[in-house]
């Protein structure tokens, strides 16, 4: 079904791809920089919603390098408004050309915060993982204590009490969530931009070498792999013990749990990105194509698929029985799971690439615009926007 009349762009690779694409640079002094903006989804808990926005700069010409920042932001889910704000500071990096000594390294934030208990955790491009009290943005804990790794582009998954992410160093680490400890680390062939599902005491995460794995969340051992034919950047759904992961070879797999045998798969016309969402039986995921596809759950076989008119990169909420999607060029849709009927719910005329959130029927989105919208899931009414930036 064709849902809107915008015109679906061809052959435009995301915005949020080019700048995951692009090394940290800078040119001298002069303020021109060519550097990771990061922006990542909400995470909710308690009546608060934690965001990590695009980065800010400050600072300007001359041979005094400029400041960049990245933050964590805790919002008022009620009126919008902002609890705390806890910068993440970067290390100095060594040589800023033109005769600077020194530059800041940003602190992009890409993966959406994960929130355990009074802790915060968000990871960052700089290749570390801050530990922030959810209550005052006090920082607890980062890892590693010195250096940094490669960038963490990916969320991270907490459970078992331990915090799991992959890096772009195509190492999967597990560290203790307390305390920030090491506890183990499993290397893949590739990078690693996805973030993590966890499923009983099994991890699973895809990497760019065109593995999706499965491994043991308390020893780090491998389970199984499965080889699809291209990078894998999204993010695993696991529902009714199979697990549904999309590849940058245009296939959405369907596989075992317990195995990794392959159930069955679905071709699309370009790359999935998002994470899929199951409901009675059906899955859910959207595309590059501007499509989102609903398939039968256990064979494949295609029920339907909407028309969206823009790529689809952000991550849907399934809100009571209802799946909101939001595409490229800020339409958010709501699709009834009932009858597979899909309508307009609200217009944000602002690109949007980061997961959606939603509580209590309110749905949170953060755009490209730098705006962080509260919209009613089934009014579609508009209950406030905060400037995040």
């Amino acid at each position: 079904m064709r849902i809107g009349n915008k015109a679906l762009t061809v052959g435009k690779l995301s915005l949020l791809v080019v700048l995951l694409l692009v090394m940290l640079a800078a040119f001298g002094c002069i303020g021109i920089r060519s550097s990771p903006e990061g922006g990542s989804g909400g995470a909710i808990a308690d009546g608060t919603l934690f965001l990590c926005p695009a980065l800010k700069q400050a600072g300007g010409f001359g041979c005094s390098a400029p400041v960049v920042e990245g933050a964590l932001v805790a919002v008022d889910v009620s009126d919008g408004s902002r609890l705390w704000e806890a910068a993440l500071e970067g290390e100095m990096s060594s040589g800023g050309g033109f005769g600077c000594s020194a530059s800041t390294v940003p602190v992009a934030i890409y993966g959406s915060p994960v929130v355990v208990g009074e802790l915060v955790y968000v990871g960052g491009y700089n290749g570390k993982i801050y530990a922030i009290n959810a209550s005052s943005g006090v920082l607890r804990w980062v890892y590693p204590r010195q250096g940094s790794l490669q960038p963490i582009v990916g969320g991270m998954v907490a459970a078992l009490d331990s915090l799991y992410f992959g890096c772009a160093d195509g190492g999967v680490y597990a560290l203790d969530a307390e305390t920030g400890d090491w506890l183990w680390e499993f290397a893949t062939g590739g990078k690693i931009w996805a973030t993590p599902t966890i499923n009983g005491e099994t991890l699973y995460i895809g990497s760019f070498d065109h593995n999706l794995y499965a491994i043991d969340a308390v020893t780090g051992q491998l389970e199984w792999e499965f080889e699809t034919g291209g990078a894998i950047g999204s993010t695993p759904l696991v529902y009714n013990d199979t697990v549904y992961i999309g590849s940058f070879d245009r296939s959405f797999y369907a596989l075992d749990a317990a195995d990794g045998s392959l159930q069955w798969e679905f071709e699309a016309e370009k790359w999935f990105w998002t994470r899929a969402v199951a409901y009675n039986g059906t899955v859910y995921v959207g595309c590059f194509d501007g499509n989102v596809y609903a398939l039968d759950a256990e064979s494949g076989e295609e029920i339907t698929r909407f028309e969206l008119g823009s790529p689809v990169y952000s991550w849907p909420v399934l809100v009571d029985s209802r799946i909101i999607v939001a595409t490229e060029e800020g339409e958010i849709y709501v699709i009834d799971t009932a009858d597979n009927q899909a309508e307009l719910l609200a217009d944000l005329e602002e690109t949007v690439y980061a997961p959606l959130c939603a509580s209590e029927g309110i749905i949170y989105i953060y755009s490209q615009g730098q705006n962080l919208y509260a919209i009613n899931a089934e009014s579609g009414a508009r209950l406030w926007s905060l400037p995040i930036n």
